[in-house]
């Protein structure tokens, strides 16, 4: 692992009055005005920039005023689930008289509007059907869909294909001819501007005249958790609807749903910030989606009633145990299929497969794999009649939904479908396509990266001076946000002595430092250690790369380090 300075532009803006150390911060974060920093929900882009937003709320303002039953068709993953509660709740406090919600069954009809999806939609008797965070590769469920009678909007946010379905009204930033500067939402924020824009018709319109104009403002929770755990990358805008949702939830005004999931992770609400929606909120919803069916996860974002949503936050907390003891089963077999494969002789793409495999876990097992060994990985799973499901990850400088295009370009009949972003995407081949597919894949990946791209860096912004270790700097750094993809957490580096190391759990490494000139003794943390290398007791010096934090125990807040890298020196 390298560490490397994150490079800062030659001359740094003017961001008012903060101290220098956030100014580099967010300078090197592409930061270039004060104005940028308002995270004010009048700074949102305007609606108005969305291509296909005026026929969308036609459709929708029709539906309303002829009390059309109305359904939403969702995604099975965190995004997914925020962004079909946010419609039917959004819906419902517009005044839509029938809204429901249907996600398709990951292990019996795959993802999106599937002419299969609109059958079983038809039973429900729907006038009108939206997708959120799918939709705009659907090109055949909605053409099944018209010819069933039925109005369509597709609200998505994926990467459109060669052919766009032909859907009443399309709202997606990534599609053709749409200028809205912000390519970067999430499907829940997608439908947040949907739902934006039909209450200001609405208002325009004068319903809200004799009775109190609804606030939309009540679903940013849920926007901010999908958008956090959908790892969208966090612009501007991003980072306003996330920053106006955590505050709501540490204000105590969040959905049962998520308060009841963070007090079942014992996380104190108050103090969330955006990683823990990433790493606690996110993996417990989404272990629905991946175990089972993500409807559960769905109902407790839904249901007014705190006892009830704890149950089912419960039920969450045990898939999600579940989840990680089926992981962790499939990276001991990832493992051992790479472990006799000389560094030399391994592919710069990795494609791995095992028909044992879980489909709904292939993609933190790509996840986990492209995290150890620094490339881009597909990890596929037996899908029946003769298909394999593969989710990948890629590597910064890869864009692995470009790269499959290309592969179905030179391989025509290779792939059934795919899908995807810059960092993640999904695919479907016939199981005897596999070891041609994998050839493929590691020549476009060899034709992009070179191996020195292969190596793991951290990017760091600097050192901290001894001074600085304080709990001010710590709860500033943790209100400075919200961190996330684009926009990372501050990491710093640096040599330190160590003084007491002990596991603690499974592969945690407690530790005691000292700063390097001996003044300051610190806390710190490393999780998921390698227990071949810790603890050791005759290492006393360590290179750590470092996120400054604060721990509370018992009342009691001290600084400690998040260690996302430790070797010896």
């Amino acid at each position: 692992m390298r560490i490397d300075p994150r490079p800062l532009p030659a001359t740094l803006p003017f961001l008012g009055d903060l101290p220098p150390l956030l100014t580099r911060l967010y300078a090197a974060r592409g930061v270039q005005s004060e104005a940028e920093l308002d995270k004010s929900l009048a700074r949102l882009i305007p609606f108005q920039q969305l291509k296909g937003i005026d026929a969308a709320v036609d459709l929708l303002v029709t539906a309303l005023e002829q009390r059309q039953r109305i359904l939403i068709v969702g995604d099975f993953d965190a995004d997914g689930a925020t962004a079909s509660t946010v419609g039917v709740l959004g819906l419902r406090l517009l005044g839509a008289a029938h809204v429901d919600y249907l996600v398709p069954n990951r292990f019996e009809y795959g993802y999106g509007l599937t002419p299969e999806i609109v059958e079983v939609a038809l039973t429900r008797e729907p006038q009108l059907l939206i997708t959120v965070d799918n939709g705009i590769s659907s090109v055949e469920g909605v053409a099944a869909a018209k010819r069933s009678g039925l109005k369509v909007l597709i609200t998505d946010h994926h990467l459109p294909g060669d052919e766009l379905p032909q859907a009443d009204a399309l709202v997606n930033p990534n599609q053709p001819g749409c200028a809205f500067p912000s390519k970067a939402l999430a499907g829940v924020g997608v439908i947040f501007y949907v739902l934006m824009a039909l209450r200001a018709r609405l208002r325009s319109l004068g319903w809200y005249e004799s009775k109190p104009q609804p606030n939309i403002g009540e679903l940013l929770d849920l926007v901010a958790l999908g958008s956090v755990a959908d790892v969208v990358p966090l612009d501007a805008n991003n980072r306003i609807l996330v920053h106006q949702g955590l505050e709501r939830i540490r204000a105590g005004r969040a959905r049962p749903g998520i308060k009841a999931i963070l007090e079942v992770a014992k996380r104190d609400a108050s103090r969330i910030t955006s990683t823990d929606l990433g790493f606690i909120v996110g993996p417990r919803l989404n272990a629905a989606g991946r175990l089972d069916d993500m409807s559960l996860g769905i109902e407790c974002l839904l249901t007014h009633d705190f006892a009830l949503a704890r149950e089912m936050a419960a039920q969450l907390d045990g898939m999600n145990q579940d989840r990680k003891s089926i992981e962790q089963g499939m990276q001991r077999e990832a493992l051992a299929q790479l472990k006799d494969l000389p560094v030399e002789s391994m592919p710069f793409g990795l494609c791995l497969f095992d028909p044992e495999w879980h489909q709904g876990v292939i993609g933190i097992l790509a996840s986990r794999m492209k995290e150890r060994y620094f490339r881009p990985t597909i990890a596929f799973a037996d899908a029946g009649d003769g298909l394999l499901k593969g989710s990948g990850r890629s590597v910064q400088g890869f864009h692995i939904r470009d790269a499959l295009s290309v592969v179905a370009a030179q391989h025509p009949d290779l792939i059934s479908k795919y899908g995807g972003h810059a960092m993640a995407a999904g695919l479907t081949l016939p199981q005897e396509n596999f070891p041609l597919f994998a050839e493929a894949f590691d020549a476009e990946v060899r034709r992009q990266l070179r191996e020195e791209d292969l190596t793991g860096r951290l990017l760091s912004d600097g050192t901290l001076a001894v001074e600085e270790f304080h709990l001010e700097l710590a709860r500033a750094l943790r209100h400075a946000g919200p961190w996330g993809q684009h926009f990372p957490e501050p990491l710093f580096h640096g040599v330190f002595q160590l003084v007491e190391q002990r596991v603690v759990g499974e592969r945690h490494l407690k530790v005691v430092l000292k700063s390097e000139c001996g003044s300051v003794k610190l806390d710190g943390i490393a999780f998921g250690i390698d227990r071949d290398v810790w603890p050791n007791p005759t290492i006393q010096w360590v290179e750590l790369a470092y996120k400054l934090d604060v721990n509370e125990f018992r009342g009691n807040e001290t600084v400690q380090l998040m260690i996302a890298h430790i070797e010896p020196r």
